[in-house]
């Protein structure tokens, strides 16, 4: 279904469709690109008939680094405007499919936040995570600070997001933001294995067990996603310090690793 240079595979099993971020060179950090077509493709997964369930992967060696800090550094605000038009990473959390996250490397900031839009996750042994907006002077809007939480508690989510610590799949596993950890070359089949049982009840009844727990016991996230986005969107990003703070970064991340 997909060219192999396609910024998003897509890749049909049975009734479960895996999208793979293929930008494997820059870590499928979000490029303009990227955005537009795997936004695309999640609406197009969501309205497709023969698909009751999502898989989302990224070519090795990463999930998703986030944010094309590159990009976002030469284009500015021509660049989060596209996150606007196409909001890929809140895309994963309106899902009335079922959508799994094979977390198979990295996934930092922007990229967490699109996992952490998945039903679950199932993470590779080399996966790891961060919440890297506070050193890179970006604000998060794609639901960090909303969902994190649920899922590792708030202290351990204020930790992340003040102090931009990489976790590792072992240590995400056991704190409840990943559901299980498996050798790498067995990812993508678990997956699809997880998936698979995801879609085979009544895709009607699926998608209201969905909604029961997003509008339900989710509640809270709503109401914090409303709260995120309206404080990220009053916020100004220093475009001329991206590159620089990019550096720091990625150097602080490798000491870590």
């Amino acid at each position: 279904m997909s060219e192999p240079n396609d910024v998003v595979l897509v890749e049909d099993r049975g009734a479960v469709r895996i999208l793979t971020m293929n930008r494997p060179a820059a870590r499928n950090a979000l490029s303009g690109d990227l955005i537009v077509a795997l936004y695309a493709a999640l609406v197009a997964a969501d309205a497709a008939e023969p698909v009751r369930a999502v898989v989302l992967t990224g070519a090795d060696p990463a999930f998703c680094a986030g944010v094309d800090l590159k990009q976002a550094a030469a284009e500015g605000e021509a660049y989060f405007r596209r996150h606007r038009d196409s909001p890929v990473i809140e895309q994963t959390g309106l899902m009335r499919t079922p959508i799994v996250g094979a977390v198979n490397g990295a996934a930092f900031t922007g990229g967490l936040e699109l996992a952490l839009g998945c039903d679950f996750l199932v993470a590779s042994e080399r996966a790891v995570f961060a919440d890297t907006h506070t050193r890179v002077g970006v604000r998060p809007g794609g639901g960090m600070t909303a969902r994190l939480p649920s899922l590792v508690g708030m202290g351990r989510a204020r930790r992340m997001s003040l102090t931009g610590e990489v976790l590792d799949a072992a240590e995400a596993a056991r704190i409840g933001l990943v559901t299980e950890v498996v050798a790498h070359g067995r990812l993508l089949d678990r997956a699809v294995e997880l998936a698979t049982a995801a879609a085979e009840p009544p895709a009607d009844v699926v998608a209201d067990v969905k909604r029961m727990y997003v509008e339900g016991s989710g509640a809270p996230v709503l109401a914090a996603l409303a709260t995120e986005t309206a404080i990220a969107r009053s916020g100004r990003t220093d475009i001329a310090a991206l590159d620089e703070r990019r550096r720091a970064v990625m150097a602080r991340n490798r000491a870590q690793l």
